[in-house]
């Protein structure tokens, strides 16, 4: 089953989606077969996202096909793939966008054009063979599939739990992932930054328990249905968890949450049982409708919407915002934004309206939009490391750091880095990324792991790696 990201974090490319589902073709496609990862960059005033067309060709000859923009969080999105001669169209309508091109004699390029409202430029996308199962080497380290459950009534959550090698007992921290119900890697394409974290941190005498999220993977429950309160409670089952394990040190148990799992972190380090430190990667400062309506400003910033446009739309998507927080009735909710989408799009049917005011209107969402992530954080009296890249497209990461440190100013133990060259997804710069099978592999930036690593150990008392650093912006 897809997984559905939470629509308020798609965006450059993506605003105000539905569910999508896998499309296929429309006709059948010529005898040389588009089977294939199609990559290329998607270029825009002030940088470029790289896109991904994911094409199965299907015994009937049509192609299952999906589109992923691993930058900004979206995957899966429905593709129609329609053939003619050389000619091919890839045609997203949940994204608005649609790619026109030429595949070329070798088979193995297609030079064309990128079009969505306000935006249409030249791209070209080259493609790779699809990824098949590989072997996974046993790593230097024990591995273990665990569960837990959030209290007696709460869902059974399911996770590994990966403890160094050698003589115990160790520190440990509990991963929380980003906003949207992610599996226990937090995956995100063919990306997987906390798994990639978890080998980081265990190889180097840290253990860790990464858990995918309700509803997602093993674990019970309902994505779609679960609030800040109830993600804080499965941060606290798992620490009690850690605590039951006699390999690992009960007093050096902490939290590492990426972006809404740093929030979740803090507000968990706010509690009766707090962890004995906080990691928090990217997390929100800023009021969440206020993050909502920067997000929408920055993406019609880079399609280039004239000034005299812009000032209005942003007005209007105020009024859908003010909507959804002031309308107490979920149902009354979604039938007034369903309206006020139709009103602000002409061309959009009733379908597509229904579906994205119902996502819009969501128990997790409208919580998101009343939240402040600085609330409780003077109850916060643990360590904490707050990390930021400085090419972060999703948030501000002045702004949101900002508004984090004064709620901490009581706290005497707060650290804060902006890594240089790191997105939202603490990616490395992209000439850093290891060559795989001719293709170049997404990294968590090695800059970010040490500079976890090394501020973990020196709240845990461990001897630190020979040589390491932290390689930060202060």
């Amino acid at each position: 089953m897809m997984t559905a990201t939470r629509i308020y974090f798609y965006g450059l490319l993506i605003f105000l989606l539905a569910l999508a589902l896998p499309g296929r073709s429309a006709s059948r496609p010529a005898d040389t077969s588009l089977e294939g990862l199609w990559k290329g960059p998607l270029q825009f005033p002030g940088g470029q996202l790289e896109v991904v067309f994911r094409l199965v060709r299907l015994s009937s000859g049509e192609y299952f096909a999906t589109l992923d923009v691993p930058m900004q969080k979206v995957s899966n999105l429905a593709v129609l793939v329609t053939t003619s001669a050389d000619s091919v169209h890839f045609v997203s309508a949940e994204a608005g966008s649609r790619f026109d091109g030429l595949l070329l004699p070798d088979g193995g390029q297609l030079q064309g054009t990128w079009r969505q409202p306000g935006l249409r430029v030249p791209m070209s996308l080259t493609r790779t063979a699809l990824a098949r199962v590989a072997t996974r080497l046993t790593p230097p380290y024990h591995e273990e599939h665990v569960s837990f459950a959030n209290g007696t009534a709460g869902p059974q959550l399911a996770g590994t739990l990966t403890v160094p090698a050698g003589v115990g007992p160790f520190p440990a921290v509990a991963m929380l992932s980003d906003i949207g119900a992610q599996d226990r890697n937090g995956t995100v394409g063919d990306y997987a930054p906390l798994g990639q974290l978890a080998d980081y941190l265990t190889r180097r005498g840290i253990a860790v328990l990464r858990f995918d999220d309700r509803g997602t993977g093993q674990s019970g429950g309902e994505a779609a249905q679960a609030t800040t309160t109830e993600l804080v409670g499965d941060a606290q089952a798992a620490l009690a968890f850690l605590r039951t394990r006699p390999e690992l040190l009960s007093s050096q148990l902490g939290l590492v949450g990426h972006g809404e799992g740093g929030n979740v972190a803090l507000l968990a380090a706010a509690g009766s049982q707090p962890p004995a430190f906080v990691v928090g990667l990217a997390p929100n400062g800023l009021l969440g409708s206020d993050i909502a309506m920067k997000q929408r400003e920055i993406a019609l910033r880079n399609l280039q919407m004239p000034a005299n446009e812009l000032a209005g739309a942003l007005k209007r998507y105020q009024l859908i915002i003010d909507a959804i927080r002031q309308t107490i009735n979920r149902s009354q909710a979604r039938a007034i934004v369903a309206e006020m989408l139709k009103k602000d799009n002409p061309v959009l049917d009733e379908t597509t309206a229904q579906a994205r005011a119902a996502e819009l209107t969501t128990v997790p969402y409208r919580a998101f939009l009343s939240s402040n992530p600085a609330a409780s954080l003077p109850q916060v009296a643990c360590p904490v490391l707050l990390l930021y890249g400085s090419t972060d497209q999703l948030l501000n990461p002045d702004d949101n750091l900002a508004v984090l440190v004064k709620g901490l100013k009581g706290n005497k133990d707060v650290t804060t880095h902006k890594l240089p060259g790191v997105n939202h997804l603490f990616q490395a710069d992209r000439d850093q990324w290891p060559i795989v099978a001719g293709e170049p592999q997404a990294v968590f930036s090695p800059a970010a792991q040490e500079a976890i690593r090394t501020w973990v150990v020196a709240q845990t008392g461990g001897p630190p790696a020979p040589g390491a650093g932290i390689q930060a912006q202060h």
